[in-house]
C-alpha cells in the first residue's frame, strides 16, 4: 500500500473544537488506493461509540465542509472521518484528479472496513454522510454495503445523472450524450500523446456579469470563503476525460431496495433541488422499507448553505436520525 506524507499542521477551512480529540488516519480500498483522512473523537467518551464517515462535495476536500460536519457530529458524540475520495487531496492513486462511479462508492465501503474494524468504534452502529456529489455516493454505497446502518444525503448531486443528460436534464438525447463522448474521447487521444492529463478548470474565477447564481454561489464558497489550496474547484479542476465513466452508469439504479435508513436533505431554492427530490421519489417507489426513508426540504436554502453555514444546517435533525438508526 501508498504510504502517504500527511500534512501535520491544522489547515481547515473551519476552527478546531475544544469538544473533540483530532488525528490523521489513513486506510486502504479494495483497489490498493490508500485514503487519507481527519479523525474527530469526542473528549472523554467511554465505551465503544457509534461512528460517521463523511465525504464530499465534488471537487472539494476534507479541509473544507466534510470536516466540519465530521468535527460538529463528534461534539455530538460520534466517532468521525472525514476522508479525501481517491486521487483527491491528500489520498493516494494515480492518475491525479480523476473521479469514478465505482471507485468513489467503494471509497465510502473501504471506510466501514476502517471503522468498523477500529478498536473505539461499534462495528454494528455505522453510518456515512455524503454532501453534493458524494451524497449520490453514498446512496450508491448504502445500496450495495449492507453494514451501513443510516445514511445522510446533503445538497445532494447525482453525478451520473447531470454527465448523461446535462443540467436539469437539457441535454438528454442520444445525439447530444454522442458529441459528449466524442469531444471527450478525442480529449484521450491528445492527453495520451501530450503525456499529461488536461483539466477543466475549477470554479469560473474571474465570474463573468451575466453567471448564473449557482455559478456566483460556488465561487463564493471555493474562491472566497472556503478556499484550500488542495481543492479540486478551488483551483484547476478534474481531469477534462472524468465525465467519461460517469454517462452510461446510472448509480442510484437499485435505490429502492435499500432497508437501511436514509436521510435526504436539500435547500428547496437550491439550483440541484431535483436531484435530491427525484431520488427520494425513485427510492421508496415499490420499496417494502421505506418507513425509515425521509426527505427534508430546508426552506430558502441555497445550495452552499448546506456546506457550512450553521445556521441552516440541520445539525439537530441529523444528531437525532444518526441516534435512533445507530442504537
Amino acid at each position: 500500500m501508498e504510504e502517504l506524507k500527511l500534512i501535520a499542521e491544522w489547515d481547515k477551512t473551519f476552527p478546531l473544537s475544544q469538544k473533540v480529540n483530532h488525528k490523521k488516519v489513513t486506510f486502504h480500498n479494495r483497489y490498493g488506493i490508500t485514503l487519507a483522512a481527519d479523525m474527530y473523537i469526542p473528549k472523554n467518551f467511554k465505551g465503544k461509540l457509534p461512528a460517521i464517515a463523511v465525504s464530499g462535495p465534488f471537487g472539494a476536500v476534507k479541509e473544507q465542509c466534510s470536516g466540519l460536519y465530521a468535527q460538529t457530529m463528534a461534539e455530538r458524540g460520534f466517532l468521525t472521518v472525514a476522508f479525501d475520495p481517491s486521487f483527491i487531496g491528500e489520498s493516494g492513486g494515480e492518475v491525479r484528479c480523476v473521479a469514478s462511479p465505482d471507485i468513489n462508492t467503494e471509497d465510502f465501503c473501504a471506510a466501514v472496513d476502517f471503522l468498523s474494524n477500529y478498536e473505539d468504534v461499534d462495528p454494528e452502529r455505522i453510518g456515512i454522510i455524503g454532501i453534493c456529489g458524494w451524497g449520490g455516493m453514498a446512496l450508491n454505497a448504502a445500496i450495495q454495503d449492507t453494514r451501513i446502518k443510516a445514511t445522510v444525503a446533503s445538497t445532494m448531486y447525482d453525478m451520473t445523472r447531470i454527465n448523461a443528460k446535462g443540467y436539469f436534464d437539457q441535454n438528454d438525447s442520444e445525439n447530444d450524450r454522442y458529441e459528449n463522448k466524442k469531444q471527450l474521447n478525442a480529449q484521450r487521444t491528445e492527453d495520451y500523446k501530450n503525456g499529461n492529463y488536461a483539466k477543466a478548470g475549477g470554479v469560473i474565477d474571474p465570474l463573468p456579469k451575466d453567471a448564473p447564481f449557482f455559478v456566483k454561489d460556488y465561487h463564493e464558497y471555493y474562491k472566497v470563503r472556503a478556499y484550500h489550496p488542495r481543492s479540486l474547484n478551488s483551483n484547476n479542476g478534474w481531469n477534462v476525460t472524468s465525465s467519461l465513466s460517469f454517462i452510461n452508469m446510472p448509480i442510484l439504479k437499485y435505490s429502492n431496495e435499500i432497508r437501511n435508513a436514509v436521510l435526504i436533505i436539500h435547500g428547496d431554492k437550491a439550483h440541484s433541488f431535483y436531484f435530491s427530490k427525484d431520488a427520494y421519489e425513485i427510492m421508496i417507489k415499490d420499496n417494502k422499507y421505506k418507513d425509515n426513508k425521509e426527505f427534508l426540504v430546508i426552506p430558502n436554502a441555497v445550495h452552499t448553505d448546506l456546506y457550512d453555514n450553521l445556521d441552516v444546517i440541520p445539525f439537530d435533525k441529523i444528531e437525532e436520525f444518526f441516534k435512533q438508526y445507530l442504537k
